[in-house]
This record gives C-alpha cells, sequence and structure tokens, in this order.
C-alpha cells in the first residue's frame, strides 16, 4: 500500500549506503529558478518560500541531505570549531550544493553526490552549514574531490550568494560564514547531523 503514495523527501528517502562518502541529495532548486522553493515539512512538497527579490542567483544546484537535521551535534561541533559558534541547530535538514556540469531544469528530484567540503554558516545565531559536492559520474566535475580542487571563483561565487540571499536594504546582516572546511570535515558534519536525525525521530528506524 505505502508504494501508492509519494515518498517524503525527508523522511522516506535514503541518505544512501555509502553515506557519508556517497549521499542522496534532494534537489530544491536550480540556478535558473527566480523563485526560492523549499520543501515544505508536513506534506513533503515543495512550497514557494520567497522570490528572489534581487540579483541573487544560485551558482549550483541546492537542496538538502535526507534523513539528516541540524541540531545540538551540529551546532555543538560548530562551537568547538569557531571561536564564536553558533547557540543551536536550525532545525532543518542538512543544506547541500551539488556542482554538475549540465543544465537541470527543474527541481524535486534526487541524485547521488560525493561531499567535497562545505560552508561552517550562522543564520541568525543558529548553525546551517552548507555541503559542498559533486554529482556522481559527471564527467567534469567528479574530477574534485577536495575544497582545494575547486577555483576560487566557483567558492567566492558560492559564499556571495550565501551572505547576501537574505538581505534585505538597510538592514543588519544575518548569515555569517565562520570558516570553510574539506570533504573529511564535510563527512563529519554528515555523521552528526544523521545523528541528530535520529535522535531527534527516533521512531523512524
Amino acid at each position: 500500500m505505502a508504494q501508492q503514495f509519494k515518498a517524503h523527501p525527508w523522511h522516506g528517502i535514503s541518505i544512501g549506503a555509502e553515506a557519508p562518502d556517497l549521499v542522496t541529495a534532494f534537489i530544491e532548486i536550480v540556478p535558473t529558478d527566480t523563485l526560492k522553493y523549499e520543501i515544505d515539512k508536513e506534506s513533503g512538497y515543495l512550497r514557494i518560500d520567497r522570490p528572489q527579490k534581487f540579483s541573487n542567483i544560485i551558482p549550483s544546484l541546492y537542496g538538502f541531505i535526507p534523513q539528516t537535521y541540524c541540531g545540538d551535534l551540529v551546532s555543538g561541533h560548530s562551537l568547538k570549531s569557531e571561536k564564536q559558534g553558533p547557540t543551536k541547530g536550525d532545525g532543518d535538514p542538512l543544506d547541500i550544493c551539488v556542482f554538475c556540469e549540465r543544465t537541470i531544469t527543474h527541481g524535486d528530484i534526487i541524485l547521488q553526490a560525493k561531499p567535497i567540503g562545505g560552508f561552517r554558516l550562522i543564520d541568525k545565531g543558529e548553525a546551517d552549514d552548507k555541503i559542498l559536492a559533486v554529482m556522481k559520474g559527471d564527467v567534469f566535475f567528479d574530477t574534485w574531490n577536495d575544497l582545494h580542487d575547486v577555483p576560487d571563483a566557483i567558492i567566492n561565487r558560492l559564499k556571495h550568494y550565501f551572505l547576501t540571499y537574505k538581505n534585505l536594504p538597510g538592514q543588519p546582516v544575518v548569515c555569517e560564514i565562520h570558516s570553510i572546511y574539506g570533504a573529511a570535515e564535510a563527512r563529519k558534519v554528515i555523521e552528526l547531523s544523521r545523528q541528530d536525525y535520529k535522535n531527534k525521530f527516533p521512531d523512524s528506524f
């Protein structure tokens, strides 16, 4: 009977048997989107969060890793790693940016991705890490295995997006990137977010 219904992207899709080396990514938005979509936690459908009011364009595929959660373990690890860390996790699944050489025209899809690094981003005092990854089998980006393989121009473009995508003219800055880390740390953050998920949703296992 369950196979007659769509699986919830956060809870009903596996993170992948090879995680954290290879993870499932649920893609919410793509670079051509002019609206910010995000998962509706109750229904599992994509909903419109807000229009992209200014010139912010996400320079990669963007979504989250199923069966992860940014809670106490993720925020505690961030706090240990930084002089001034977050007070708590943001309560969402772990975000992921996926580099892909081909044009993908819409979200609401899943793919397999190889983590290569991440941003330790703090949003209004909450841990909101962004994992950087490449799509499995991509003919161009699959050669990237760690952050040092990524050109500075691409890293800077992503940094600019996340530092400005919630800003409004005349309002205080709400997002900060405290550090950028490589593949080993990305895998660590993914593992902590998996444990946070198990702690938050024990009945899922």
